[in-house]
């Protein structure tokens, strides 16, 4: 008999490898320099957001990227220009689940999930 799993047999199974493939993310860089990833980081022109893109492409309070549960998730916080994410444009107001590697464009400021 073949030695069969849920993960190899159901279609829950099948999307819960996919889950565990993800790599986990661990760091922000922006600017050269590493941004340890907290609960809820702001992302903005203004001075009391936690990472601060200085252009006049970027709203005073942009995105913002929060942990849930153990995953990170960007979301545009209503912005003028828009947030992108891998070069695709997200919606406002709904979270995009972020992996390494993943690219957020905001202004001309590129910062990468790591």
């Amino acid at each position: 008999m073949k030695d069969t799993t849920i993960i190899s047999s159901s279609v829950v199974g099948q999307h819960l490898e996919k889950i565990a493939d993800v790599s986990q993310v661990s760091y922000l860089m922006f600017n050269k320099q590493k941004i340890t990833l907290a609960a809820k980081i702001s992302i903005g022109r203004s001075t009391d957001c936690d990472v601060v893109v200085d252009n006049k492409l970027v709203s005073r309070h942009h995105a913002v990227i929060q942990k849930i549960r153990d995953a990170y998730f960007l979301r545009d916080d209503g912005s003028t220009n828009g947030t992108f994410l891998n070069g695709k444009r997200i919606p406002d107001d709904k979270y995009i689940r972020l992996n390494a590697g993943d690219k957020i464009t905001i202004g001309t400021a590129n910062l990468v999930m790591s």
